[in-house]
């Protein structure tokens, strides 16, 4: 099994980078691992601690229309470059944490994507070097409150609410290019979303120099490389389940959101 990398939070409240172990314990690092992170002799047991989203970006870009049968489901042709927008860091939750509906919406769907994790600082790098800054894999969900992206004409509200990226549940270092990439629905067994990544108009290291010509990615930022094709709708109480072959299963669950 590929190493996998976490981000947790302890009872005490303290954060720590680590390395998951078969038996569920959390070997800590003293960095990030993009950051060249080493062992130390601490050893979190299992049950001590708190899945985190696996890292902490500066900020999140994302590609919209990335699969060709997504573009055609809503009606659009395929980007002829891809079509970036941002998600801010505060959208940002973890495995098993709960997504925010919020009242302002009443259309929010799932998007199931397979996240990069940039490993080095990228500016203006060809697709080869930017092949090479993608430290690692995850899941995201780049959930998107639909009525509101329509209404608005652009789509900072509607992809940018609290809890609207959950990540996770960890990193791997390696992906094979034909992995599926599935989403389920309240434990279905039918996916309401399955494809290959492969199947990307613009593969990740295109992405990642699309984008470094345009920004500086920075180590721990991510980018989501967009949603195949049978996006729709949750309810709250809805149970999310996005699953990459190779990563794991990415689990949230949906809350009504109150206003204080």
């Amino acid at each position: 099994m590929a190493q996998r990398y976490v981000r947790v939070k302890t009872e005490k409240g303290q954060t720590y980078y680590g390395l998951l172990q078969l038996n569920r314990s959390v070997q800590v690092l003293d960095a990030p691992p993009w950051l060249q992170g080493q062992p130390t002799d601490l050893q979190l047991p299992a049950d001590t601690y708190q899945l985190l989203a696996p890292c902490a970006p500066s900020k999140i870009v994302a590609v919209g229309k990335n699969y060709a049968n997504h573009a055609a489901e809503m009606g659009t042709p395929v980007p002829k470059e891809p079509l970036l927008f941002l998600k801010p860091p505060t959208t940002v939750t973890g495995d098993e944490s709960n997504i925010f509906y919020p009242p302002q919406s009443q259309q929010v769907d799932y998007e199931g994507e397979l996240a990069l994790v940039i490993g080095e600082r990228c500016v203006q790098c060809t697709p080869k070097e930017a092949q090479a800054k993608i430290w690692g894999y995850t899941i995201a969900n780049d959930v998107t409150a639909r009525d509101l992206q329509k209404l608005d004409g652009q789509w900072t509200r509607a992809k940018g609410f609290d809890t609207f990226c959950p990540l996770g549940p960890w990193i791997v270092r390696e992906l094979s290019a034909g992995a599926r990439i599935q989403t389920f629905l309240n434990n279905f067994n039918q996916p309401v979303q399955s494809a290959f990544i492969d199947q990307m108009v613009f593969p990740p290291d295109v992405l990642v120099s699309y984008i470094s010509q345009v920004m500086t990615l920075l180590p721990g930022d991510v980018v989501l490389t967009g949603t195949p094709e049978g996006v729709g709708a949750i309810a709250i109480g809805d149970r999310v389940c996005v699953e990459i072959e190779g990563i794991g299963q990415l689990q949230n669950t949906v809350v009504a959101r109150t206003i204080n």
